[in-house]
């Protein structure tokens, strides 16, 4: 279903029944993929906090269901689908941030620069240690780490085995590391 409006940006939000759809909300989520879900009366709303998602609960006036999805489609089209990394060392990604490290942010920038592509590793070394001889075992740890570090985000790090590593969209977890 698409938020209708004059002359704003518009993303499409999809409409879910909760708890009924719950797994398709969840793929929905890793997909960034905005959605209002209509709450069934005796149902508890979902707690997650996404930026790319609200709820209404039945029975709902119309005019209230066309402002959720007015609202949540200007909402969702503010935070872009593919990570920011700031010049302060602010990784940005739907409406959460984290601080990297100076090493840290070396390693992110080639990686969000090829958001959803293989980097090979020989580029990483070169970014986070150009003048210095780096061997691969400093490279894995400082992933690792990383990998930790950008998890709230709901992005990932994998290894594209013996070619790179690729950043891509992960599942967001809570501080607790509570999925």
């Amino acid at each position: 279903m698409l938020a209708e409006g004059p002359t704003d940006q518009r993303q499409d939000v999809v409409v879910l029944h909760w708890p009924e759809e719950r797994r398709r909300a969840d793929e929905m989520a890793q997909l960034g993929q905005p959605r209002l879900l209509l709450v069934a009366p005796e149902a508890d709303p979902p707690d997650d906090g996404y930026c790319e998602e609200d709820w209404v609960r039945l029975p709902a006036d119309d005019r209230d269901v066309r402002a959720r999805l007015t609202a949540l489609s200007k909402r969702a089209c503010r935070h872009p689908q593919t990570p920011e990394m700031t010049d302060d060392g602010v990784l940005r990604f739907l409406g959460n941030w984290v601080v990297l490290s100076p090493i840290e942010q070396c390693l992110v920038r080639p990686l969000v620069d090829n958001f959803g592509a293989i980097v090979s590793d020989d580029e990483l070394l070169r970014a986070a240690w150009p003048s210095r001889d780096i061997n691969a075992n400093m490279l894995r740890v400082r992933l690792t780490r990383l990998r930790q570090r950008i998890q709230p985000l709901g992005l990932t790090v994998r290894a594209a085995r013996s070619r790179g590593q690729v950043m891509s969209r992960g599942v967001a977890t809570s501080a607790d590391g509570r999925e």
